[in-house]
């Protein structure tokens, strides 16, 4: 499966531990949303610019909005 993935600015709170909400789709166009609690690439690549890239977020979908900041899995 593939799926492509956006960063939002919502941050939860999964099992004790904040959560940044990504929204994207998967190939066949399914909605999904990812909750996020570390990322990471590897020292070969352009750490600094993958970092100016992590500083971009969209606001969430109204759907992604409404989830509680606390969740509890």
């Amino acid at each position: 499966m593939k799926v492509t993935l956006e960063s939002t600015e919502k941050i939860v709170t999964v099992n004790g531990v904040p959560a940044r909400i990504w929204e994207g789709h998967t190939e066949s166009g399914i909605r999904v949303h990812a909750y996020m609690t570390r990322i990471a690439a590897p020292e070969t690549e352009d750490l600094e610019q993958f970092a100016r890239e992590l500083q971009k977020c969209r606001p969430p979908s109204p759907e992604v909005a409404a989830i509680p900041l606390r969740l509890i899995l």
